[in-house]
């Protein structure tokens, strides 16, 4: 599947070209993008094979916190699978904290925005999990939720 934003913020060097496209991409369809970032197809597959179905929940961000971490093995999959448990960290935040959102930082780094207008790095968040295993992923959670 080829879509247009994605390959333009994927592919191009200028940072803020990029950014002003996913920020674009977001103001005209949230929850298109939204439905994009809670894709998450490796940690899916990760939880899957451990007999857990990602539901979107915080319930089932504590449910990943127990998984046992044998994706360190492969230190090539590692990035990818943080990635993906920051984007679904920030599924769950956007899909159950009130007031919570995607946004973009200059960067291009999409972010989750809460009420109290603090701003979120989920994909970092996402990404020491997968490599420390901390924070664990319900333990940010609470931190977003809590505002």
């Amino acid at each position: 599947m080829r879509i247009s934003f994605l390959a333009n913020w994927l592919y191009r060097d200028d940072t803020e070209r990029r950014a002003v496209g996913l920020a674009a991409a977001l103001a005209d369809d949230p929850e298109g993008i939204g439905e994009l970032f809670a894709e998450c197809e490796l940690l899916r597959a990760q939880a899957r094979a451990a007999g857990l179905e990602l539901d979107q929940t915080p319930a089932s961000l504590e449910a990943l916190d127990q998984l046992m971490p044998r994706w360190r093995r492969d230190p090539e999959a590692v990035p990818w699978l943080g990635n993906d448990a920051g984007f679904y960290l920030g599924t769950v935040v956007v899909r159950t904290v009130p007031g919570a959102r995607w946004q973009v930082w200059p960067n291009g780094q999409p972010v989750i925005r809460l009420a109290s207008g603090r701003e979120f790095n989920v994909v970092e968040s996402g990404v020491s999990w997968a490599v420390t295993g901390s924070p664990e992923l319900s333990q940010a959670y609470a931190e977003a939720s809590e505002g």
